[in-house]
């Protein structure tokens, strides 16, 4: 046997053995961390509320006349300050704007931790640009104090008016201040207090909340995580207290397989979006479907009386009413078992958005649609 014989049976082997290992190891697949598909119970963030005045503002503010609250507010703050405002005073600044500020207070958030807010007109103010927040409280649902904020607002938006004429690029009335708040009290949280962690499932799939006690076991030891339902794994945490941040760091950064989703079609009517996920597949059927129109024109027929009879004009309306039913072609669309079958089968019928959701819905009722469909 020579060389070239020997050199073509060796490229045999090999494109043998690279077939086999296509045919027998299994494609790499992305796989989900714990933390993408659960959050633990007790872990959340908290709303924060306040309500509070922008000064010096280039003449932009709130007109006081349409907002008196504006000046109510003004008159307490000085008040606070120890300047009495005579009675009977009439004050129209126009550097003042009364806005509602929001922020959120993040899990484990510290007394003295800054954190950002977002200030919004409540008024009819112009423009908040290169206004400056005074100290404001902002409370939580308990009405509790939880932090105070104030600071120079960065606003994302220029204007300018003259002679009747306004140029404006994007929002004016609404501004935000980065690390515009300071933290005054913190928010209990069942961390420290219990040895078992509650993972909060996003979805209701027990399929994933398996996956995820499965994943656990095989990480932590058997016995250390359980799914109790569709949306909650019970994890056991370690005894000492030092110990539990870098347990729940190694949990959270488990790798998961995620299993294919239930089968679901969503449907905005406002905007005739439709999105439908990889598992929904189409049974045989034939759809029929034709556009349905209604005209109506309306024509003013003046009567006029005759002369000296002593009569009225009367206005009367003349409508004419056309319906047209275009006829529809009646089509036959096979079984897809694939997404793209069923975009396919779809767009065969050439219909717009509207008429989809229609459509969608004569499918699920006759059962040739494999899906649910939720209408948001």
């Amino acid at each position: 046997m020579n060389t070239t014989d020997r050199l073509i049976k060796l490229l045999i082997a090999l494109a043998f053995a690279a077939a086999s290992a296509a045919l027998w190891w299994p494609v790499e697949s992305r796989a989900e961390r714990i933390k993408e598909v659960a959050t633990v119970q007790g872990i959340r963030s908290n709303q924060l509320v306040g309500y509070g005045l922008v000064v010096g503002l280039d003449g932009t503010g709130d007109q006081t006349t349409q907002t008196p609250f504006t000046t109510q507010s003004l008159n307490a703050m000085l008040q606070q300050l120890g300047i009495n405002v005579p009675s009977g005073t009439t004050m129209q600044p126009k550097n003042v704007a009364a806005v509602l500020v929001t922020a959120t207070l993040p899990p484990f958030a510290q007394p003295g931790q800054a954190i950002d807010v977002n200030v919004s007109s409540l008024g009819n103010a112009k423009s908040l640009r290169g206004g400056t927040l005074i100290a404001t409280p902002l409370k939580g649902a308990d009405g509790q104090i939880y932090g105070l904020a104030q600071g120079n607002m960065i606003v994302g938006g220029a204007g300018a008016s003259q002679g009747g004429s306004k140029v404006q690029v994007n929002h004016l009335s609404a501004g935000r201040i980065p690390a515009g708040a300071t933290v005054e009290r913190s928010v209990p949280t069942p961390w420290m207090q219990s040895t078992i962690a509650q993972l909060d499932i996003q979805a209701d799939d027990f399929n994933t909340a398996r996956d995820v006690a499965n994943a656990i076991n095989r990480a932590k030891g058997a016995g250390t995580a359980e799914a109790l339902s569709g949306r909650t794994v019970a994890v056991k945490l370690p005894e000492q207290p030092g110990e539990r941040v870098a347990f729940m760091a190694d949990v959270e950064n488990l790798p998961i397989q995620r299993a294919i989703p239930a089968a679901k079609v969503i449907i905005n009517a406002r905007t005739g979006s439709i999105v439908m996920n990889q598992a929904v597949t189409l049974g045989p059927c034939a759809v029929a479907h034709g556009a349905l129109s209604v005209t109506i024109n309306s024509t003013p027929v003046i009567s006029q009386p005759n002369a000296l009879s002593q009569g009225q004009t009367v206005v009367a309306e003349k409508a004419d009413i056309k319906i047209n039913s275009e006829p529809g072609s009646l089509i036959q669309m096979p079984a897809g078992t694939k997404l793209t079958d069923v975009v396919k089968a779809l767009n065969s019928l050439g219909a717009n958005p509207q008429d989809l959701l229609a459509i969608l819905q004569a499918m699920k009722a006759a059962g040739a649609l494999q899906a649910e469909l939720e209408v948001i």
